[in-house]
């Protein structure tokens, strides 16, 4: 599959907002969802640290990744990763997450966290297998970690 990542645009908004709602009901299991605040996603269009980076195949949007900086912490923060349905199990999360990796590495961040749902055993396999692993349990969702050298 040739698939490219690039860094998103704001002309992207409506497609990963569609693939956000798309992961939540995968995940809890439920079409009563609701899609990210209006203009939440307007900080990874800035120019700055923060970007959110997308899996592009044949000119369509079918996977993103938000990074954010967090310069005080020294860690970069995985907000939201979702692949459409009919891409995943293709190795799509893993590059993208590969994609935060390097970026951490350029920009001199030595960790990566990130919360997943418990529900949500696809994910916590998937980060597992990169060598990511469990800081603190929440709950409902347990932070997971990574340190980049």
């Amino acid at each position: 599959m040739d698939y490219v990542l690039r860094k998103a645009k704001a002309t992207d908004t409506i497609r990963i907002e569609e693939l956000f709602v798309e992961m939540l009901k995968a995940i809890y299991h439920t079409d009563d969802v609701e899609s990210y605040e209006t203009g939440y996603l307007d900080k990874f269009f800035l120019d700055k640290e923060d970007w959110i980076c997308v899996a592009e195949y044949e000119n369509n949007v079918v996977a993103f990744l938000s990074i954010e900086v967090h310069r005080d912490e020294d860690y970069i923060y995985l907000d939201d990763l979702s692949v459409a349905e009919e891409y995943r199990n293709k190795g799509i999360g893993t590059k993208l997450i590969n994609a935060a990796e390097k970026y951490a590495e350029e920009i001199g961040i030595v960790k990566i966290a990130f919360h997943i749902e418990k529900a949500n055993k696809d994910a916590y396999r998937l980060y597992s297998r990169l060598g990511y692993s469990e800081d603190v349990d929440e709950g409902n969702r347990i932070r997971m970690n990574k340190s980049i050298k």
